[in-house]
């Protein structure tokens, strides 16, 4: 079962075909095993650290009640509670925290940052999202799609908005699984160019394409998935106004969703801002997997957590 054993998990990059495939089944098992209240201590007296610069419902929660419901522990742990923020450097934390816990999870604003962690840990460290990244949603995300369509490779994935962490993610998950990513922003937004480029090749393994656009109905038109997230991310500059006025094309509404496939799946990581990036119509149909997506969290972590934690 721990195909990860002893891993980090710092970016979506690292992990193949075959390695999410046996996450998405222990997921699998794992949520059926939940549904019937049935856990199996297969953390017992392990526990897990967790580092938050930034707060978050859905990250706490959901790897708190993970770890307890495989028999383990999870520690909370501020930035002031580490002295992050009074200045210890990162290399010190992470060499007292790796002797005294069996995996550190960090959702901190600086990739370099955590890639510090985790170079100086002697135990798994995993990214609860960065400036760059944020591999455990993409985890929940792709296993919902998987869930839900029964297969991956050849559907169109779009992604509608920022060219943020969540962006990033989204594509790499999705082109290292043989989908085809469509990613639309207005211009001055686009996702990292040496990002696209790395998912361009992951693509060309499956024949996929990844492209990005201008055009929103281009990345709407028959596609089988479509993404948004919030426009304004935390930390970045400018108004609500501002960012209003750039994306409203990009919003997406029943207009978008009729150019898409039939049974296409409407996805948002939350929190979402309704009628800036999503419509109520949306946000609520029977097309929006928003809270199925947000559950897995749960399910997909557990799953990470038990093939990463020796």
């Amino acid at each position: 079962m721990k195909t990860l054993f002893g891993r980090h998990f710092l970016s979506f990059d690292e992990l193949n075909f075959d390695e999410i495939m046996q996450l998405f089944k222990t997921a699998e098992l794992l949520k059926a095993e939940t549904r019937m209240r049935r856990f199996q201590p297969l953390l017992a007296n392990r526990t897990l650290g967790m580092i938050f610069e930034q707060t978050s419902t859905r990250t706490r929660v959901s790897f708190e009640v993970g770890m307890r419901q495989l028999g383990g522990h999870a520690l909370f742990l501020s930035a002031n509670d580490l002295k992050l923020a009074k200045g210890e450097p990162i290399s010190d934390t992470s060499r007292v925290l790796s002797r005294m816990l069996d995996a550190i999870m960090a959702r901190i604003f600086s990739q370099a940052n955590l890639e510090t962690l985790a170079a100086y840990s002697s135990v798994p460290v995993i990214n609860a999202m960065t400036d760059m990244y944020h591999p455990c949603q993409a985890l929940a995300d792709i296993f919902t799609i998987w869930e839900k369509r029964g297969k991956l490779e050849g559907l169109k994935f779009a992604y509608l908005g920022d060219g943020n962490n969540v962006c990033h993610t989204a594509l790499i998950s999705c082109a290292k699984v043989g989908m085809n990513v469509y990613s639309a922003s207005p211009e001055g937004h686009d996702p990292d160019p040496a990002v696209v480029e790395r998912c361009r090749e992951y693509a060309r393994a499956w024949g996929s394409e990844v492209k990005l656009v201008r055009d929103p109905k281009e990345a709407f038109q028959d596609a089988d998935v479509i993404y948004t997230d919030v426009w304004l991310s935390p930390g970045q500059q400018g108004s609500e106004e501002e960012r209003k006025a750039r994306f409203m094309p990009y919003q997406v509404n029943n207009a978008a969703m009729k150019l898409a496939h039939p049974k296409c799946l409407f996805m948002h990581c939350l929190p979402a801002k309704r009628e800036l990036e999503v419509t109520e119509e949306v946000f609520e149909s029977e097309s929006s997997v928003v809270f199925e997506e947000a559950e897995n969290r749960l399910h997909a972590q557990k799953a990470l957590l038990v093939h990463l934690i020796p």
